[in-house]
């Protein structure tokens, strides 16, 4: 996808407050069964269409509202990652904000992911991806 100058001069700046891990060091933590959240925050329909094996589910249009509900341990580990690492580093800034600190965008999303053979599962046919109900 192509980005506006505005987008990646965004992401740019924001990126040098994320740290970033690769798509090696994450298989790895994943074959050695370490504990931590792999969140893949791309859009219902990306989900849907396959995503990285173990990672769950929630959109980059509802972290920041439903972080604390998944996810209330503040010293949590967690990865993020979207399709490319541009939306998970916005992602991580705003969550670090909200007082998350051991947070890390996957470098290169899952298009690096995928370019690299790595485990992918869908969802079993008829699954929904993660929508919380809305504040009454």
């Amino acid at each position: 996808m192509q980005h506006t100058e505005a987008f990646e001069k965004l992401v740019a700046e924001i990126k040098s407050h994320v740290k970033e891990i690769s798509t090696a060091e994450v298989l790895e933590k994943l074959d050695k069964k370490e504990t931590f959240r792999f969140v893949d925050v791309r859009e219902d329909h990306e989900w849907l269409a396959g995503h990285a094996r173990g990672a769950e589910h929630i959109s980059r249009g509802i972290i920041e509202r439903d972080i604390e509900k998944l996810i209330p341990d503040y010293n949590a580990p967690i990865v993020l990652y979207c399709g490319g690492g541009y939306r998970s580093a916005l992602a991580a800034v705003n969550i670090q904000k909200m007082g998350y600190t051991n947070v890390l965008s996957m470098a290169g999303g899952i298009r690096k992911w995928r370019e690299e053979e790595l485990p992918e599962e869908k969802p079993p046919e008829g699954a929904v991806p993660y929508t919380a109900p809305y504040a009454k």
